[in-house]
C-alpha cells in the first residue's frame, strides 16, 4: 500500500482563498504542462526534480501536492520528495482530470499568473498603447521617440524593433529619464507579446515619468503580423545613470511601493523570518546579473526584477509565501515589489542592505541534495570506446542544446521517460550518460543500470568537457529517443513562428481576464 496520501481540489482551493502556503507541483515536462494546468501550479518536471526543488520549495515541511495527467509520474515524484526530506507530500486526488472534474479552471501556456495579471492591469488602468503601424510611422518620420525593450537582453538580441534599446523591465523606472531626458520625447515600451509591454508602460506611468508613454500593442508579434521588419543581433543597452536621476527614481519607486502596500524590512527582520518554522521566506536580488555577481547578500537568489514579475511561479513556487527583495538603490526592489504585492504576495523590501552587506561574489548556485557518485570516464576514454563500438551515449541535456550540438552518435533522452526511450534505442554493451555539465545525467546512472543490467558510466564534465577536449561534435535531430516535450514552443519566441500561432496566442491573452474571474482564487488587485 502506498504511504502517499491524496489532497482534494477543494482543500487546495480553500487554502488559496485563505492565502495559506500552497505548493502545487506539476511534474510533467513543460510542453504538456503548457497545454493545461491550474492557475497557481508550478512546473517542476520529474526529470529535473532534484536540481530545482530545494530552491523553489525551500522549507521541507511545506504542504506539497504533486500531480500528472495519468503518466504515472506523480507517484514517483512523491516518493522522491520524501527521500529528499520533504515530510508533507500528497498526490492531487484524481490528478489533472480530477481537478477538471471537480470544477477547477485550467489554463494553458506558461507563467500564466503574470500574463493574466498584465491583462487585468490593462483592463483596469487602460494602459495606453500604439499599434505597430503607428510606431513605424513615428520612426519613419524621425519623430522624437525612444523605443525601450523590456525583455531579457538575450531575447532582445534575437529580434528587436528598429532603434530599440534593451532596458529589462525592472530597470525602466531607473533608466528612462536619462534615455528620454526631454519631457516631450515619446517613450514606447515593447516586449515580444503583451505582458512586459503593459507592465513596463504602467510602471513608468505609476512612477510619474513626465513623458508621453505607450506600449507597443502586441509587441514583436504585432510588429510581425503587420508585415514590418525586425532587427536581429542588436546590442544597444542602457548606460549608467547620474546621482540626481537615481535619487528621483528612488523617490518615485518608493511612492509606488507604499501605494501598493509593500512592507519594509531590515536584515534583523530577514534573519528572524528565515528562522521561522512553518513559513517560507524567499530572498531575491532584483538587480542585473552583473551587479549580483559583483556582490550580493548571502543566500539571495539572482532574479532580475522584470523577469521575477514575469516568471514569479518559476522562482517562488510556494504560493502564499513571504518574499523579500533586495537591491542597492531601492528603485528596482520597490518597483518589482509593487507588482508582486498587486499579484497577491506578501512582499517586503530590504531597506538596510548597504555595500558591506553584499559580501558574497559570483553567480547564484542552486542548493542541491547530495550528488550521486557513479563510475565516470573522461572524454578521451569515451572517444576510444566509441571507436571500438558497443558503447551508446545518452544525452540528458535540453533537446534544443542537443540538436544544436552533441557527441557523434549520442541519443537524446528524457530522464523521466527512460523506459520508453529504451524501446527505441539500439542495443549496447555499455552506456555513457552525459548532459551539459554531467549534473543531471549523474542522477540517471543508477536508474538506467537497474533498467538494463548493463554497465553504465558518467561522462566526467559532460558535453562541455568533450568540447573542451577538442573532440568532434555533430548537430541535428536524427536520434531523439522520445518526443521533444521538455520545452513548450512559445509563439512569441524566435523568428519563424506561424502567423496563425502568433494570432492565436494574442487571442488567448485577450481572454485571460474572463478566465481569472471564473477561477476566482487569484487575489490580484490593481493600484
Amino acid at each position: 500500500m502506498s504511504r502517499i496520501t491524496t489532497r482534494a481540489f477543494h482543500s487546495i482551493r480553500q487554502a488559496l482563498l485563505e492565502q495559506q502556503e500552497v505548493a502545487l507541483i506539476d511534474v510533467r515536462e513543460e510542453a504538456p504542462f503548457a497545454e493545461a494546468h491550474p492557475l497557481f501550479a508550478a512546473n517542476i518536471p520529474l526529470s529535473r526534480l532534484e536540481l530545482e526543488i530545494h530552491a523553489r520549495v525551500p522549507r521541507r515541511d511545506t504542504a506539497i501536492t504533486v500531480y500528472d495527467d495519468g503518466e504515472a509520474l506523480a507517484q514517483v515524484a512523491a516518493e522522491r520528495l520524501l527521500a529528499l526530506g520533504y515530510s508533507d507530500v500528497a498526490l492531487l486526488e484524481g490528478g489533472l482530470a480530477g481537478w477538471r472534474e471537480a470544477g477547477g479552471e485550467l489554463f494553458r501556456d506558461v507563467n500564466v499568473p503574470s500574463k493574466a495579471f498584465g491583462e487585468l492591469v490593462e483592463s483596469v488602468r487602460h494602459t495606453p498603447s500604439l499599434a505597430a503601424e503607428e510606431v513605424q510611422a513615428l520612426l519613419d518620420a524621425k519623430a522624437d521617440v525612444v523605443v525601450l525593450d523590456a525583455r531579457r537582453f538575450d531575447e532582445y538580441q534575437t529580434m528587436s524593433i528598429p532603434s530599440g534599446i534593451s532596458v529589462p523591465g525592472a530597470e525602466l523606472v531607473l533608466r528612462a529619464r536619462e534615455l528620454a531626458p526631454a519631457p516631450n520625447t515619446r517613450v514606447i515600451v515593447n516586449c515580444a507579446g503583451r505582458t512586459r509591454s503593459i507592465i513596463g508602460t504602467q510602471s513608468l506611468l505609476n512612477a510619474g515619468l513626465p513623458n508621453p508613454v505607450a506600449a507597443l500593442r502586441n509587441g514583436t508579434i504585432g510588429w510581425t503580423l503587420a508585415g514590418q521588419r525586425l532587427e536581429h543581433g542588436q546590442a544597444r543597452r542602457f548606460g549608467e545613470v547620474g546621482a540626481a536621476t537615481r535619487e528621483q527614481a528612488g523617490r518615485d519607486a518608493r511612492s509606488v511601493a507604499d501605494k501598493a502596500g509593500v512592507g519594509r524590512a531590515s536584515r534583523v527582520d530577514l534573519r528572524r523570518w528565515q528562522a521561522e518554522a512553518g513559513r517560507t521566506t524567499y530572498l531575491f536580488d532584483v538587480r542585473t546579473p552583473e551587479e549580483y555577481e559583483a556582490g550580493h547578500l548571502p543566500g539571495a537568489r539572482s532574479t532580475p526584477g522584470g523577469q521575477l514579475v514575469q516568471e514569479t511561479d518559476h522562482y517562488a513556487s510556494v504560493r502564499g509565501a513571504r518574499v523579500v527583495l533586495a537591491d542597492d538603490d531601492g528603485v528596482r526592489a520597490n518597483m518589482s515589489a509593487s507588482w508582486l504585492a498587486q499579484l497577491g504576495w506578501e512582499v517586503h523590501v530590504l531597506d538596510d542592505a548597504d555595500a558591506n552587506a553584499f559580501s558574497e561574489r559570483g553567480a547564484w548556485q542552486a542548493p542541491l541534495p547530495p550528488l550521486p557518485q557513479p563510475r565516470a570516464v573522461d572524454a578521451p576514454t569515451l572517444d576510444a570506446w566509441l571507436a571500438e563500438g558497443d558503447t551508446l551515449v545518452l544525452d540528458f541535456t535540453s533537446s534544443a542544446n542537443h540538436i544544436a550540438r552533441h557527441i557523434p552518435g549520442a541519443w537524446w533522452v528524457l530522464r523521466s521517460q527512460l523506459p520508453q526511450a529504451l524501446e527505441r534505442l539500439p542495443l549496447a554493451k555499455r552506456y555513457v550518460l552525459t548532459c551539459g555539465s554531467s549534473l543531471l545525467a549523474r542522477f540517471a546512472v543508477d536508474e538506467l543500470k537497474e533498467l538494463t543490467g548493463k554497465p553504465v558510466f558518467l561522462l566526467e564534465g559532460g558535453n562541455a568537457a568533450w568540447v573542451a577536449a577538442g573532440l568532434p561534435t555533430e548537430s541535428g535531430d536524427e536520434r531523439l529517443a522520445v518526443p521533444r516535450s521538455d520545452r513548450y514552443r512559445r509563439p512569441y519566441e524566435g523568428t519563424d513562428n506561424p502567423r496563425e500561432a502568433m494570432q492565436g496566442y494574442l487571442d488567448w491573452e485577450f481572454g485571460l481576464v474572463e478566465q481569472l474571474a471564473r477561477d476566482g482564487t487569484h487575489g490580484f488587485f490593481v493600484i
